[in-house]
């Protein structure tokens, strides 16, 4: 097993903890300090480094996780950069978009450190949904 195949299973091991931690807005008083805490985490062992452009931070966020198919950059349009997070998620299908949003709290702490603001568009908790879309804006000065 390689780095990146060891970095997925360990990102996938951690999925079950999390959603169970962001589910209920009474459990999320442990998880939104457990997902960014893991953000913060994971900025400290990939080496994060703060970027300039919508563009720089999308690509350094997407460097945070196991494997850049996991988050393809869709779009670009000024300072916004939309990508994809196609990795199977425990809220998909559920209609739990507020589950969805507290989860998304490891990103946001990653995207305060590389210096972009971090927006969920569409989430897999949606109906329909395979995939969420997020946007990711550079941050005005």
């Amino acid at each position: 097993m390689n780095i990146n195949q060891l970095n997925k299973r360990l990102f996938n091991s951690f999925m079950g903890l999390t959603h169970w931690l962001t589910e209920t807005k009474r459990r999320n008083i442990i998880g939104k300090p457990f997902m960014r805490a893991l953000g913060s985490l994971t900025l400290k062992v990939k080496k994060a480094q703060k970027k300039n452009t919508a563009l720089e931070s999308a690509e350094e966020w997407q460097r945070m996780f196991p494997s850049k198919k996991m988050v393809p950059i869709t779009r670009i349009e000024e300072n916004t950069v939309y990508a994809e997070i196609r990795s199977e998620c425990p809220y998909r299908g559920s209609g739990n978009v507020e589950g969805c949003h507290r989860m998304m709290e490891y990103d946001r702490k990653m995207m305060e450190k590389i210096g972009a603001s971090f927006t969920v568009v569409q989430s897999q908790a949606e109906a329909g949904n395979t995939h969420c879309v997020v946007a990711i804006s550079s941050k005005l000065p």
